[in-house]
């Protein structure tokens, strides 16, 4: 495993007397194989927060939501899930595509309990777990370089309610999202969704969508 710290890191840790407790904390809990354990939390999640990278070293971070299991482990090294359909800018899987540097997250907002995965990752649309996985537009495939526990103490507990209707499954095809209603980006849509947004009950206000999206309707 190569060096964990930055110098950055280093030099916080310096300057606070943190230096020989972190390397104890890397000793005891970061590795780069997965155990039993955590491949059951894993798979057992139906969200984690993705963190990407861009070639200038602009960071963004996302919420991955589905239902559980559709994240999984291929080898005890190598972690799969699912692109399902977004916004069209590709912020994550572009990233991804570009540096292959990422970081999962994985919360359980019940126990509770979380879970780090650092991974060199990559995206593909002819991935051959494509099938396996409905509703997915791409497959990343991530090669985990570090694992590790965290601490859960600043954790909030919180209780699961319900599924989203916009997580996909083998028989529920998710409904359409409101975005793409908006009035002003119809001339935009690929010609494969226009059609649908009459369907939905056609274009609205971006006033309307952002009180849908306020209240939580998607």
């Amino acid at each position: 495993m190569a060096e964990f710290y930055s110098d950055a890191q280093r030099q916080l840790q310096d300057a606070f007397g943190t230096r020989r407790l972190a390397d104890r904390v890397v000793e005891l809990i970061v590795h780069d194989i997965l155990t039993p354990e955590e491949q059951g939390f894993i798979e057992s999640r139906d969200m984690f927060f993705l963190a990407t990278v861009d070639a200038n070293g602009s960071p963004t971070v996302s919420y991955k939501g589905g239902t559980p299991g559709f994240v999984r482990a291929i080898d005890p090294q190598t972690i799969a899930f699912p692109a399902y359909d977004g916004n069209g800018m590709f912020l994550s899987m572009g990233n991804t595509s570009q540096t292959g540097e990422i970081g999962m997250l994985f919360i359980d907002f019940e126990t509770p309990h979380r879970l780090r995965v650092q991974a060199r990752a990559e995206v593909a649309a002819d991935d051959p777990l494509m099938a396996e996985f409905p509703g997915a537009t791409m497959i990343v495939r991530a090669k985990i370089k570090e694992i590790f526990i965290n601490c859960p103490r600043y954790i909030h507990k919180h209780k699961k309610l319900e599924t989203s209707v916009y997580a996909p499954t083998a028989d529920h095809t998710p409904p359409m999202p409101s975005w793409k209603r908006i009035d002003l980006v119809q001339d935009v849509l690929p010609d494969n969704v226009k059609s649908a947004v009459a369907e939905a009950g056609g274009p609205i206000t971006f006033e309307e969508y952002a009180a849908k999206a306020q209240a939580g309707e998607g």
